[in-house]
């Protein structure tokens, strides 16, 4: 499956058992929605938690404070621990993370277009760091469509 639309993330989440949640920082709620456009979606989708500010990534998911302080919010680490935060405070068995900048103007010293993107599953966690151009539509939409892609990749 590549790559994955939510409507087979969904199929394959159904024919698997298996549910998912998701922690989103610059998508705000969009990886939730495309999933939860899905009829049947309700049976594998626990939720989301929208952490546009940084504070809230700490409240909400979990993401260390430290971290956060040291690093910024536009970090590896910070996907990783949101799609863990996802993962374990929705009660699913996936969780999607993501964190980065949809521009027009940089964050922190990271330029837009950057964008990680956390999976956290029974087997562990993993991170991909992404460079999506385009204005903030289009980095906003590339994040979405891989995060589904990364999520069907390990379920497929």
């Amino acid at each position: 499956m590549s790559p994955a639309n939510a409507h087979e993330v969904i199929a394959a989440l159904l024919r698997r058992g298996e549910t998912v949640a998701t922690a989103e920082s610059l998508t705000a709620g969009l990886v939730c929605a495309a999933l939860t456009e899905v009829p049947g979606s309700s049976a594998v989708v626990r939720g989301g938690l929208v952490v546009y500010a940084t504070e809230l990534k700490a409240a909400l998911a979990g993401v260390d404070p430290d971290l956060l302080a040291t690093r910024g919010a536009v970090d590896p680490e910070v996907a990783a621990q949101l799609a863990d935060g996802a993962r374990t405070r929705c009660g699913a068995d996936w969780g999607i993370g993501l964190t980065g900048v949809a521009g027009p103007a940089s964050q922190d010293g990271v330029s837009p277009g950057t964008v990680h993107l956390g999976l956290a599953g029974p087997a562990g966690t993993i991170t991909r760091e992404l460079r999506i151009p385009g204005d903030r539509r289009a980095v906003r939409a590339g994040s979405v469509a891989a995060a589904l892609g990364l999520l069907g990749e390990q379920i497929t």
